[in-house]
């Protein structure tokens, strides 16, 4: 007598699938850093931007990662006999260094990171005086436009949309020595998606 076979039903559960055996992933979107634009002054600057990054995961728990973000944004000054309030200033980073997974499940993972790099300061856009003269950025308290050390210090969290995508919530601690005057740590923070790529089903080694 056949026996009867019932017929495979999928899974609605869209993190039914999420696995951690994939070997790369991009990473890209809006980025905050609270940024001091000069060695003394009292207010600092909210600049917004972006942040990306690439990320080859060599084991279940390590990656190599690739880093670029950039703040733009305007900054308070010093009193000044120029008339000059709130001038623009950004700052770029380039930045790598190892990550680390905590953990992983079908819904989230937290990730550690030390990114080490360089970063660029653009104090003196627009400096002008009422008569047109460009005026330096010290005249202003800012920093002199320069590359100097940069790093990043902090982790991620990725909350997962389906086996590819994950939306990721990502706070820093950035460090960069501009002015020669001992490093300056700021808060940043970025949101945005993951998409991870090259899924080899099977688990990487521990």
């Amino acid at each position: 007598m056949p026996v009867y076979t019932p017929p495979t039903v999928a899974s609605s559960n869209p993190l039914a699938n999420v696995r951690y055996d994939y070997r790369w992933e991009v990473y890209g979107g809006f980025a905050y850093s609270h940024f001091n634009a000069g060695p003394n002054l009292l207010q600092g600057a909210n600049l917004g931007g972006f942040d990306v990054q690439a990320a080859h995961w060599v084991r279940y728990h390590w990656a190599l990662a690739a880093n670029a973000r950039g703040y733009y944004g305007t900054s308070g000054v010093v009193p000044n006999i120029y008339g000059i309030r709130g001038p623009f200033v950004s700052e770029q980073m380039y930045m790598g260094g190892p990550e680390y997974r905590v953990f992983g499940n079908p819904h989230a993972s937290m990730t550690l990171h030390a990114l080490f790099g360089g970063a660029y300061g653009n104090f003196d856009s627009a400096l002008k005086d009422q008569t047109g003269n460009s005026v330096p950025p010290n005249a202003l308290g800012l920093f002199n436009n320069q590359w100097t050390f940069g790093g990043g210090y902090g982790g991620s969290i990725d909350l997962n949309r389906s086996p590819n995508l994950a939306f990721r919530i990502s706070p820093d601690a950035t460090l960069t020595n501009f002015g020669g005057a001992g490093l300056h740590e700021q808060f940043a923070l970025s949101v945005g998606i993951v998409y991870r790529l090259d899924q080899v089903g099977r688990k990487h080694k521990r």
